[in-house]
């Protein structure tokens, strides 16, 4: 919503995330009238100077046919998709035409049954935000879309608080985890928090997807503006996610490429501490574990004490059996 029905602004939206590397640019899809009531009030992070009723500033912010239209082309030419949040039946049909390849089922419309039926049975992967919702909304959620053939494979649950900002005590971030182990599903976070700490860290505890809000200028009118982040800041955060996706790794322990060229001169070899003579025995009073690693490892250590040498050692020569 931080385009304020401005097409302008709405384009300076793409090339920022663009810029900053975003996968997918997302905006919102929705008719008022079909949203809300006429005198639908605003909620407490909605307020602002105006005295409107919710319909009447939601007025205000929908992209129009023409809009949507002339997003998706200059998110083709500027290389990275367009995606946007359908909030009602006809909504999603209009993005299905339009040649939707995934959907977005916003906090809000996680407990409207015949939505969730009629995105479910479009087949298209689905990420499915969780603010409000407790677990066993979650799970509704996710029953329903299963009941008209989606596969659970297709379907990225994010948590999410609705709050705008979200403060950090409220944020929950193990709550994810708990989502991704009770349900077998992909996760990630929609994140309405301040700063960049929480996506990064939701990154780290497995999350596949981030969302954020991005806005030009936090002065700009509007509900959502205060809690987004602005270019500079926005981009800062993506460099830390694709950072983070790499130092993940894939989980298997071994020595990186990195590693092998110090290996030898961090890790120890047996050696000798004084001159051994021929038929000496080796000994605790003869032999250490020195660097570099030239010989045998120390963890040989019983097979060499009690052994009598082969041949003469000089100090610090590194033993050999």
């Amino acid at each position: 919503m931080n385009h304020n029905g401005n097409i302008e602004l709405a384009k300076g939206l793409v090339d920022a995330a663009e810029e900053a590397g975003a996968d997918l640019i997302k905006f919102q899809t929705f008719n008022a009238e079909r949203l809300v009531t006429a005198n639908a009030p605003k909620a407490n992070y909605q307020q602002g100077g105006e005295s409107q009723s919710q319909f009447e500033m939601l007025r205000q912010l929908e992209l129009s046919q023409e809009m949507h239209q002339i997003l998706i082309s200059y998110c083709a030419c500027r290389s990275i998709r367009f995606f946007s949040t359908a909030f009602d039946i006809e909504s999603v049909n209009y993005l299905s035409a339009l040649g939707a390849e995934r959907f977005k089922i916003p906090s809000g419309e996680i407990t409207n049954m015949p939505y969730l039926r009629h995105v479910g049975a479009l087949g298209k992967p689905v990420i499915m935000s969780t603010g409000m919702a407790t677990l066993g909304e979650v799970e509704e959620a996710i029953q329903v879309l299963e009941s008209v053939g989606m596969q659970r494979t297709q379907i990225t649950v994010l948590h999410c608080s609705s709050a705008y900002p979200t403060p950090p005590k409220e944020v929950n971030l193990r709550a994810m985890c708990t989502i991704r182990d009770a349900f077998g599903v992909s996760v990630g976070y929609s994140d309405h928090s301040t700063g960049t700490e929480v996506a990064i860290a939701a990154v780290a505890l497995g999350a596949s997807v981030i969302e954020k809000h991005l806005t030009l200028d936090h002065g700009l009118p509007g509900p959502d503006h205060r809690s987004s982040l602005e270019p500079a800041e926005f981009s800062k955060m993506l460099r830390s996610i694709r950072n983070i996706e790499l130092a993940l790794g894939d989980g298997i322990k071994r020595p990186t490429p990195s590693e092998q060229s110090n290996k030898k001169f961090v890790r120890k070899s047996l050696y000798a501490t004084r001159t051994i003579r021929a038929g000496e025995r080796f000994t605790v009073d003869n032999v250490s574990a020195k660097r570099p690693a030239l010989g045998l490892s120390p963890m040989r250590w019983d097979e060499v004490v009690g052994r009598r040498a082969t041949r003469d050692f000089a100090a610090d020569e590194v033993i050999s059996i």
